[in-house]
């Protein structure tokens, strides 16, 4: 049986890739990547010159056959995403449940993760918390927030810029106006920010400054607003 590594990659800082990361991608036969324009940047950047195959959300069903073969025949395979950890709010959960069912060793390095940071620089409480990912964008989306309005942990979201506003008056709607958060945006890039307030705060201020980059919105429990 060969092995299949989950690879975290940087989230914004190259610096932010681990030596161990670099080895094991150079040492991979494949690298199965969401969008191979993005990791070829990556790799090319560290010198890595392994070839590559696309393994994205619209095709993992239809490649995931041929993957485990070639790992049943003892090749190693390197799994990345385009920023952060695959798995989470990324493609990786097929993967390695398929792996799992076929005796096959996964190993997922340590590494990059956006909610991590945002979650520690929000100030709020974060030795438990529960982890929302991107809600959905329609039907079911109110349904899980009117579920989560009695979550005593703290809550994280995943959102994109285009939405953030529509987002932070739900949340101000169902969570309450004065409901404790924090937005995090370009999580260790060159305009890094974040910024913290009641939600109806939240609003104020994203509703005067556009909103750009990946985000990350941590939301206070129901105990602790």
């Amino acid at each position: 049986m060969g092995m299949l590594y989950v690879v975290p990659t940087p989230v914004g800082n190259l610096e932010d890739m681990t030596f161990r990361a670099v080895r094991i991608l150079k040492e991979a036969d494949l690298v199965l990547a969401e969008d191979t324009r993005t990791s070829g940047l990556l790799l090319k950047h560290f010198e890595i010159k392994n070839a590559m195959q696309s393994h994205h959300k619209f095709n993992e069903h239809k490649t995931l056959e041929s993957v485990i073969n070639r790992l049943k025949g003892g090749e190693t395979i390197a799994l990345v995403s385009d920023a952060g950890t695959p798995g989470i709010s990324d493609p990786g959960f097929l993967i390695v449940r398929e792996c799992v069912r076929n005796g096959i060793e996964v190993q997922c390095l340590p590494g990059p993760t956006a909610f991590v940071p945002a979650l520690v620089d929000s100030g709020l409480p974060d030795e438990r918390f529960c982890f929302e990912g991107f809600l959905p964008q329609k039907k079911g989306r109110m349904t899980r927030l009117n579920a989560l309005a009695g979550e005593c942990r703290t809550m994280v979201f995943y959102e994109s810029p285009y939405r953030l506003l529509k987002t932070l008056a739900q949340f101000a709607e169902v969570f309450g106006a004065e409901r404790q958060a924090s937005v995090s945006r370009e999580i260790s890039k060159l305009h890094e920010e974040t910024v913290r307030g009641t939600l109806a705060e939240l609003v104020e201020h994203f509703t005067a400054n556009e909103p750009r980059g990946e985000i990350v919105i941590v939301v206070a429990g129901i105990d602790d607003k």
